[in-house]
């Protein structure tokens, strides 16, 4: 399958210290003839960090797709019935982001664009970055996982001797993972060796 002529929604949530390996991804996308429309949280918006300004990542991604970021719940919720997307990405998904899209909470505009496109029975791939994916945040992983439209990007533990419960996607599986989503198969293995020991 060609992504040409795509929509894909492509939402980030806060984990900073991810950005650095999704930017790669999004220009991968828009290369293959996609069209990529950002849509960010509070928290990218808003936070600073040592990865850099939550400015200057909007930017940054803004210049990068060549359209203004989706930064409130009114503006995503069109993603459903006026603006349908083909696919919806979420990289990096956040522990606590993980947890509300499991429970259905829709309080921010990359969880409403997410519930826009299940609305509209189009898949939503996920991208975790999270410390807790093995500790309580487990059973909302679990949850998602047998969600139907709900694709993971592959992942496995990217600390497994400092941080146990760690667990962090391949962002670099992310348009094979949209790919085998457009045609409704989880990308395999899905859960993967993220880390060589030599690596920790």
């Amino acid at each position: 399958m060609s992504l040409v002529g795509k929509r894909i929604g492509f939402g980030l949530t806060g984990s900073h210290c991810t950005y650095d390996a999704v930017v790669p991804q999004i220009k991968q996308l828009i290369k293959t003839g996609a069209e990529v429309l950002p849509v960010v949280s509070h928290t990218v918006q808003t936070t600073d960090t040592r990865f850099g300004e939550g400015e200057d990542w909007v930017r940054k991604i803004e210049e990068l797709t060549g359209q203004e970021v989706i930064n409130t719940i009114v503006k995503a919720e069109p993603l459903g019935p006026k603006i349908p997307l083909d696919c919806m990405v979420i990289a990096p998904l956040t522990g606590n982001s993980l947890s509300k899209f499991a429970n259905a909470m829709t309080d921010s505009p990359v969880l409403m664009a997410a519930k826009a496109t299940l609305r509209n029975q189009r898949p939503v791939v996920v991208g975790i970055s999270t410390n807790d994916a093995l500790g309580l945040n487990g059973v909302n992983l679990m949850r998602l996982m047998a969600t139907k439209n709900i694709y993971f990007i592959p992942f496995g533990q990217d600390a497994p001797v400092k941080k146990p419960n760690s667990m962090v996607a391949n962002m670099d599986k992310l348009q094979d993972t949209v790919l085998s989503a457009l045609e409704g198969q989880q990308l395999q293995p899905v859960i993967i060796e993220r880390f060589q020991d030599s690596q920790l």
